[in-house]
C-alpha cells in the first residue's frame, strides 16, 4: 500500500500555455480522480471593447502566435456579419487559399514538435530526447531539413496573401485588402506542390512508425484513452470536412447527426459551464445539457479540432485525404473513432488535405480576380465561424452606431474541447498510475492524454501576464496533499 495521495504534475510540457495535472489517488494508491487546472485568467473580451471595429482583426491575432490565421479570419468573418456584407467569391477563394497554408505549418508543427515525439522516439523515452531532437536522431537531418521547409512554406503562403506571416493584415470588412499576382501565385502553386508530396511522406512515417506498431494501435485503442462524446465540426453543402466556411454539424457518440446550425445560431446550441478550480470555461450542447465530466449521449460534452472534424464529416473533399479517411476507420473499427491518440492521424488526414486543397485554390483560375472586396453596409452585430487547427472557433461581436465594440464573446478550440480534456488526463491516470507508481514514462502517458488535442491555453484564457509553471500535485481522498512534482 503506498503513503502517496497525490501527485502534482507541473508544468505539463509541449503544449501552448501552462497548466498543471492534479491527481488524486484512493488509499490503494489507486486514482481516484485527475484534473487539468489552467491557472491562467481569461481577459481577451474585455481588451477588446470601446475598440474600432476594423481594428479587432489585427488585435485579436495576439491572443496566440500558434493560430493568428484562424482568429484574423473568424474575426474578418464577423464583421462581414455585422457590416451586412458578402465578399466577392475570390475574395473567398484568398482567404481559404491562406488559411490551408496556415494549416500546413502549424498541423506540421505539432506532429514533428509536439506530439510527434510521443510516437517517434517512444513514451517511455527520458524526457531529454523525447523532443524534436530526439525525432531528428530517429529520421534523420535530411527529414528534419525538409520539416523546417515545408513548415516555412505554409509561412511564405500567409505572409503573401496576409502581409506577414504570424499575424495577418489582409482581412476587410467585405473581402480582402489586395489581390494576388500572376508572379505570386505561381510560387504559392509551387510550394503547394511541394507541401502535398511532404504531407504524403509524413503519413507513410506515422504508417510505419505508429500504424505498424502492434503496441502503439493497442495504447490508441485502449480504454485509458477512449471517450464515446459527441462531435463538432465544419461541413461544406455535401457533409465534407471544411476549415474556412460552411454550417456547424454535431454528430452523437453514434455517429448520427444530432443538429446543423449556422454561425448566428451557435447561442441556441452551446451554453458554458464553470468550474471552482479553473478559469477556463466549459461548453456542452445545450440540448443534451451538463451531467459533469462523463461522456455517453446523456452528456452534452462534445469534442472539436481534427478527429471532431472527420467524425461530424461524411468525408473529405480532396481525393487523396478521402482514401486515408476510409484507411483510418477501416483501421480503428469504423465511424465514429472514440480514440483520443487518434487525433494524431486525423490531423495528418487534414494535413494532407489541406495541401491538395492549396494546389487546387492556387490552380483556380478566378483566384487572381481584381474584385476582391465587396462595400461594407451599417455596423450591427456578427458572428464568424472557422475551423482552428484545434478546432472550431467562434467570434461573436456587437458594435454601436459608430462601428466601435460593445460586446464580444469568443469560444476557441481549446474551450471546446475543454471538458474532454480533462476527462481524458483522468482517464489516462487511472490507466497508467497503479499502487502511487510513477515515473517520467508514466507521468508521460498521462500528458499524451491532452497533447492529443494540441491544446491552446493562451487563446482559450487569454492571459494578460507571462510565465506560469506547470506543476502536477497528487491528493487522497481528504484533500490532503501527497505529493507535488514540478519541471
Amino acid at each position: 500500500m503506498s503513503d502517496r495521495r497525490e501527485i502534482v504534475i507541473e508544468p505539463i510540457t509541449r503544449l501552448e500555455g501552462h497548466g498543471k495535472i492534479d491527481v488524486f489517488l484512493d488509499e490503494a494508491g489507486n486514482v481516484e480522480n485527475a484534473y487539468m487546472v489552467i491557472p491562467e485568467l481569461r481577459g481577451f473580451e474585455k481588451f477588446c471593447e470601446g475598440r474600432k471595429a476594423e481594428d479587432l482583426p489585427q488585435i485579436t491575432t495576439r491572443i496566440c502566435g500558434v493560430c493568428p490565421v484562424a482568429h484574423h479570419f473568424a474575426s474578418t468573418k464577423a464583421l462581414d456579419a455585422a457590416f451586412h456584407v458578402d465578399p466577392p467569391s475570390a475574395a473567398k477563394k484568398l482567404r481559404e487559399l491562406m488559411y490551408v497554408g496556415y494549416y500546413i505549418y502549424d498541423h506540421i508543427l505539432h506532429f514533428y514538435f509536439l506530439g510527434g515525439p510521443d510516437f517517434v522516439v517512444g513514451p517511455d523515452a527520458p524526457p531529454a530526447e523525447r523532443n524534436i531532437l530526439g525525432v531528428i536522431k530517429k529520421v534523420g537531418l535530411d527529414v528534419a531539413m525538409e520539416v523546417i521547409k515545408h513548415r516555412a512554406y505554409g509561412q511564405k503562403i500567409t505572409a503573401i496573401l496576409g502581409g506577414k506571416a504570424t499575424h495577418p493584415v489582409c482581412g476587410i470588412p467585405g473581402g480582402i485588402s489586395k489581390p494576388l499576382s500572376e508572379e505570386n501565385r505561381r510560387e504559392i502553386e509551387k510550394m503547394a506542390k511541394s507541401s502535398l508530396e511532404f504531407a504524403k511522406f509524413t503519413l507513410k512515417i506515422f504508417d510505419d512508425v505508429v500504424l505498424k506498431n502492434k503496441d502503439y494501435v493497442d495504447m490508441i485503442l485502449s480504454d485509458p484513452y477512449t471517450l464515446k462524446t459527441y462531435y463538432m465540426g465544419t461541413v461544406d453543402a455535401n457533409n465534407k470536412a471544411s476549415f474556412y466556411d460552411g454550417k456547424v454539424r454535431v454528430v452523437d457518440p453514434k455517429g448520427n447527426e444530432s443538429v446543423k446550425f449556422d454561425a448566428r445560431d451557435y447561442l441556441n446550441v452551446i451554453e458554458e459551464h464553470v468550474e471552482p478550480w479553473g478559469y477556463v470555461k466549459y461548453p456542452y450542447l445545450k440540448n443534451v445539457g451538463w451531467r459533469g465530466f462523463v461522456d455517453g449521449p446523456d452528456s452534452g460534452i462534445y469534442r472539436v479540432g481534427p478527429l471532431g472534424r472527420l467524425n461530424a464529416a461524411d468525408g473529405m473533399a480532396t481525393s487523396l485525404a478521402q482514401q486515408e479517411y476510409e484507411c483510418m476507420y477501416e483501421t480503428l473499427g469504423g465511424k465514429p473513432v472514440h480514440s483520443t491518440l487518434a487525433f494524431h492521424w486525423a490531423r495528418l488526414i487534414e494535413l494532407l488535405y489541406a495541401a491538395e486543397r492549396a494546389v487546387e485554390l492556387s490552380q483556380d483560375e478566378e483566384i487572381t480576380s481584381k474584385e476582391v472586396r465587396n462595400n461594407p453596409g451599417e455596423p450591427g452585430e456578427g458572428v464568424g465561424i472557422v475551423e482552428a487547427a484545434r478546432g472550431t472557433l467562434i467570434h461573436h461581436y456587437i458594435l454601436d452606431e459608430e462601428a466601435l465594440v460593445k460586446q464580444v464573446n469568443l469560444i476557441v478550440a481549446t474551450t471546446n474541447n475543454a471538458p474532454a480534456i480533462n476527462m481524458s488526463v483522468r482517464d489516462a491516470a487511472k490507466g497508467v498510475i497503479k499502487n502511487g507508481k510513477v515515473d517520467h514514462g508514466i507521468l508521460n502517458k498521462v500528458e499524451m492524454a491532452f497533447r492529443a488535442y494540441d491544446p491552446c491555453y493562451a487563446c482559450a484564457t487569454h492571459f494578460a501576464l507571462g510565465e506560469m509553471p506547470l506543476v502536477v500535485r497528487i491528493y487522497d481522498r481528504d484533500k490532503k496533499l501527497l505529493t507535488q512534482i514540478s519541471r
